[in-house]
């Protein structure tokens, strides 16, 4: 199961009394500082979960798939995400040395 925007804004509601609507506005601003920087190529760092930054790919071949014609598939940017140390060991089971 996906834990989905609406989701988020439920979490941030419970444990803080929040209202619906003050917690969508503070999700959606959160969401929305995220973009503004990662589209102004800075890294988001939050510590003890990780690391987002914009990462650039280059011009590269690719093949259609449903025709099998080559083609060159233009450079672009993605979005990277590597997690943090304390996350990794999380999510494998092992307590973290603090």
């Amino acid at each position: 199961m996906a834990f989905t925007k609406s989701s988020l804004i439920e979490a941030v509601m419970a444990p803080t009394g929040l209202t619906k609507k003050r917690s969508t506005e503070i999700v959606e601003t959160l969401l929305e500082l995220m973009k503004r920087s990662l589209e102004a190529g800075d890294v988001i760092l939050v510590s003890g979960f990780g690391r987002f930054s914009v990462r650039a790919k280059h011009e590269r071949r690719g093949r259609n798939p449903a025709t099998g014609q080559d083609l060159m598939l233009p450079p672009r940017k993605v979005v990277s995400f590597k997690c943090s140390g304390k996350l990794r060991m999380l999510l494998n089971g092992r307590q973290s040395a603090q």
